[in-house]
């Protein structure tokens, strides 16, 4: 058992285990930000484009609508009606997207910063060793003649 928690603890210490941690914090404090845009910037734009519709309240009522139950989907929920609420799933998809894309922009935006810093050039060194066109021996640059099969080299 003590060595499961030692395996544990080596595990959870890791970079890459706290470095995944602080993004999911960070990822659910972001998705307040992208909510917040959907819901109050983007689906106002999108209803009013739609003729003043609110996505949230298209829904399907699956069975019947008890008497003195208001026909809206708070009031029906409340009444316990099942209703297939698909206006939430449409913005949740758009939501989805925009997520997604602002993700994408921000990966794409730190790709192009570690873009920037420039890396260490590595010189390549001149090559020491030569191929004799006669053998294909391995020979020294300079060799005028092939160790391996005595012909002179002539370049």
């Amino acid at each position: 058992m003590k060595k499961f928690f030692e395996e544990f603890k080596a595990f959870i210490s890791k970079g890459s285990v706290i470095d995944m941690a602080v993004g999911v914090v960070i990822g659910a404090a972001f998705q307040g930000i992208i909510k917040s845009l959907v819901d109050d910037v983007i689906m106002p734009f999108i209803s009013l484009i739609t003729g003043g519709m609110d996505f949230s309240s298209w829904y399907v009522v699956l069975g019947e609508i008890p008497e003195g139950v208001e026909n809206n989907l708070a009031a029906l929920k409340e009444a316990g009606v099942a209703t297939f609420s698909y206006g939430n799933f449409i913005s949740a998809v758009i939501y989805f997207l925009i997520l997604a894309f602002v993700v994408f922009l921000l990966v794409k935006a730190i790709a192009g910063v570690k873009g920037l810093v420039p890396k260490k050039k590595v010189e390549e060194s001149a090559p020491t060793t030569k191929k004799c066109p006669y053998c294909l021996s391995e020979i020294d640059i300079k060799a005028t003649r092939c160790p391996h099969c005595t012909s002179e080299i002539k370049e």
